[in-house]
């Protein structure tokens, strides 16, 4: 029965680009096309790259992968957010010198220093000393009030159309979904099903120590800043062996912090494997760089080794039809 298999294997990328389109957003081309090879031979019965629906496991970074990332990432329009809603009824909140450079836009001052200690400080007192109930429901209030300021679009909007279709067309093909991204894991669960499809079970981020105890006779989680894990560069392969315990076959990122992950993927992987790059070339209808991102997204030196890995390149500007979900 291998002859069958082969022509299956042929006609499979064939008819997905008919009617049944499973990426519309997508231009035609070696991107598009590149997705849609490696699906057919990973869940083609009989087929030597076949891959049982178990190990069928892909994981995706968050910001400039899945969401927008410029000019801030949007994970720092939350800090903002609560500083500003804190602080005129809290004075040693209104005081603090990192929340003052915060509030004045002083970046560079919250950047300064080996590991960023004024970024640290008030993703502290953002992130912690309050309960896991308190804090996403904090994150719940922000979201009903985000609109972003170039495009005016909420935080569902603020999506990319081509990779919510990629979500879907994997998940349709038997593969579990991960977000693995350097951006705070409760900050991620808290809309990740709603957003795209992917539990709160699924999403790998950066954490710390969440304390348990009583409190009036309730039990009570509460966030704190210890131990802190950073799940970003060399984080990534080593967050994703400890929470999902399995090499994934598929890898999805748009920088250097994920060239860890992207390498941990796609090298000596048992099964066939495959690696995607966004790179982001479109100013006009989101936005363009690489080695000068506005805030984060450095993509140098995994754009450099992708070639030898073999892995597909999106240009955001010549294979999406679309760029965002937009108003919803």
């Amino acid at each position: 029965m291998k002859w069958l298999a082969l022509i299956l294997l042929t006609l499979a990328p064939t008819l997905a680009l008919g009617q049944d389109d499973p990426l519309p957003s997508w231009n035609d081309g070696p991107s598009k096309q590149s997705i849609i090879d490696f699906v057919t031979k990973v869940t083609t019965e009989g087929s030597e790259g076949f891959v049982p629906k178990y190990d069928r496991i892909a994981v995706f970074d968050n910001d400039g992968t899945l969401w927008c990332e410029a000019p801030l990432p949007l994970q720092v329009d939350y800090i903002l957010s609560e500083l500003k809603r804190r602080a005129p009824n809290e004075p040693k909140l209104a005081d603090n010198e990192m929340v003052k450079a915060a509030l004045s836009g002083d970046f560079a001052k919250l950047l300064a220093g080996k590991h960023h200690d004024g970024l640290m400080e008030i993703l502290a007192l953002t992130h912690s000393g309050m309960t896991t109930d308190q804090y996403d429901q904090n994150v719940r209030n922000w979201i009903k009030t985000f609109k972003d300021k170039r495009f005016g679009y909420n935080l569902p909007g603020m999506t990319y159309q081509p990779m919510q279709e990629l979500l879907k067309y994997l998940r349709a093909n038997g593969f579990q979904t991960f977000i693995v991204s350097g951006g705070g894991a409760d900050f991620m669960r808290v809309f990740s099903h709603r957003i795209y499809g992917i539990p709160p079970n699924q999403v790998i981020g950066s954490n710390s120590l969440t304390k348990f105890e009583m409190i009036d006779g309730k039990p009570t989680l509460t966030k704190t800043m210890e131990q802190a894990f950073v799940d970003d560069k060399t984080g990534k392969p080593v967050g994703i062996w400890q929470f999902i315990g399995r090499k994934p076959i598929a890898c999805f990122g748009n920088s250097d912090g994920d060239q860890a992950m992207l390498e941990y993927t796609t090298i000596a992987n048992k099964y066939p494997s495959f690696g995607l790059l966004v790179h982001h070339t479109d100013a006009e209808r989101e936005y363009a760089y690489d080695k000068h991102p506005p805030a984060s997204g450095t993509l140098i030196t995994a754009l450099e080794v992708a070639p030898k890995y073999g892995w597909t390149v999106v240009n955001m500007k010549d294979d999406w039809k679309t760029v965002f979900v937009g108003a919803k």
